[in-house]
């Protein structure tokens, strides 16, 4: 039986909702939204976007709508092969989100047309670029009205932009606290004092804060005369120049240099990724995680075999620097995101069901576990048998690295902690592993005692 549903995270737009039958992805548009949808295909935007990589392509469908009284279309856009959020971008992934999201608005607006919402959520990253995935997002442009998205884009870009390159790149994750952007008022106060000095972050953050607050209990009338055409332009080219000037150098962290410090040979490195490169080859995965993919290497290696690779990793300045690779080397089926194993991101928003964990955005083809194990080992006390289920339930193939006690890495994990870890030996992994895996390769890594081994979940 065909089973039609509407995603939980579509249902607050009354202009329409994306549902799926059969696992493929439909949008309903409502009746609500026919005038704008026409302006939208009938302007020439929609083909500008699409050129320019900004928007997703759909094609319109004789698909029975999910709920027919409102409906007026039924369309059939590109399905996005993994869906990330803005808590788990690097910091110019944010930017370049950000940056994505006004050049649209520009265009919009030489076709009279503006964006109506700016939400950080509408941007996913497709072959490699910052890409608009909602198509009813516009509007036909009201000349005197402002940009009804403002606030929003100040909460969902700007605010958690100035708090990761003037504070701390780590505080990218309020936004998973506030699922509909940083408060003003709370990043203002977090920001330090020059920051006032600063032309777009005083009068878009910082001033825009203190009006928020002063006239959030009260109604205000529109201004007589309302915002012009130019005005409204020149209030997006002042937020594209703020956002651009805004920089984080990827420094100071543990794993951002990881590979110019590990106790690889050579020819143990290119060994490595001669055999993440054949297995992945033979098995032919359509959509691997690399977990603790650092800057990338072995996610590269993955990729080259025609999979989607999602390289998570914890370090914000590794996944920063495979960010940056990923545009040098364009990129288009390699998606960089930061991403702690021991608290991987949850289910957020209404009910829990607005934004998917982790884990229900899997299982995926084939998992990289490369010189990770000893980090949730030893590191964070994960037994091995909950190791092995924990990738069971994500992966069907699995290419993971076994790095012993002997190692140096491991050694200096040790060198603070009292070794707690008789069960930590390449016997007990390999049984911990084969009660739920089926071992089908293992290689010892050249010129190392660690081991890599390919796995089949049972």
């Amino acid at each position: 039986m065909p089973r039609t549903e509407q995603l939980s995270a579509s249902f607050r737009d009354p202009s329409g909702f994306l549902f799926t039958d059969n696992g493929i992805l439909y949008r309903q548009i409502n009746r609500a939204y026919s005038k704008d949808y026409a302006r939208l295909m009938e302007s020439g935007l929609y083909e500008k976007l699409i050129k320019a990589s900004l928007l997703i392509s759909h094609i319109e469908s004789d698909h029975a709508p999910a709920e027919s009284d409102a409906a007026f279309k039924v369309i059939q856009p590109e399905r996005v092969p993994f869906i990330s959020y803005p808590y788990e971008w690097s910091f110019s992934q944010l930017k370049d989100a950000a940056l994505a999201t006004l050049s649209i608005q520009k265009r919009a607006m030489k076709l009279d047309m503006s964006l109506k919402d700016a939400s950080a959520y509408n941007i996913q990253f497709v072959r490699g670029k910052a890409t608009l995935i909602d198509t009813l997002s516009f509007e036909i442009y009201k000349e005197g009205e402002p940009w009804v998205a403002y606030k929003q884009f100040c909460q969902h870009f700007l605010a958690p932009l100035a708090l990761m390159s003037y504070r701390d790149v780590r505080l990218s994750q309020l936004l998973r606290v506030y699922i509909d952007g940083v408060p003003l008022d709370l990043a203002s106060e977090l920001l330090p004092a020059k920051t006032k000095f600063n032309f777009g972050l005083l009068t878009h953050l910082h001033m825009h804060a203190v009006a928020q607050k002063k006239y959030s209990d009260k109604v205000v009338a529109p201004r007589k005369g309302g915002m012009s055409k130019q005005a409204l332009t020149g209030l997006i080219e002042s937020l594209e120049n703020t956002i651009k000037k805004l920089t984080w150098k990827p420094a100071g962290t543990e794993w951002g240099d990881y590979y110019e410090n590990t106790n690889y040979t050579d020819s143990a490195f290119d060994h490595k990724k001669q055999l993440v490169k054949e297995w992945s080859a033979e098995k032919k995965p359509a959509l691997v995680w690399d977990l603790g993919g650092n800057t990338g290497v072995f996610s590269r290696e993955a990729a080259a075999s025609g999979a989607f690779t999602v390289s998570f990793d914890i370090d914000p300045a590794a996944v920063e620097q495979n960010y940056r690779t990923v545009k040098t080397k364009k990129d288009q089926n390699v998606l960089p995101l930061v991403l702690d194993l021991t608290n991987p991101s949850p289910a957020l928003g209404w009910a829990n069901r607005e934004r998917d964990s982790f884990g229900a955005r899997g299982p995926v083809d084939m998992a990289l576990a490369l010189a990770v194990i000893h980090h949730l080992a030893i590191s964070n006390n994960v037994p091995l048998p909950q190791l092995a289920s924990f990738f069971a339930a994500h992966c069907k193939w699995l290419v993971i690295e076994f790095v012993p006690k002997s190692d140096s890495q491991a050694q200096k994990l040790l060198t603070s902690r009292e070794d707690i870890f008789p069960m930590y030996t390449r016997e007990g992994f390999e049984a911990a592993f084969s009660a739920y895996f089926r071992i089908r390769a293992s290689e010892s890594v050249r010129d190392s005692e660690r081991t890599l081994y390919l796995m089949e979940v049972r």
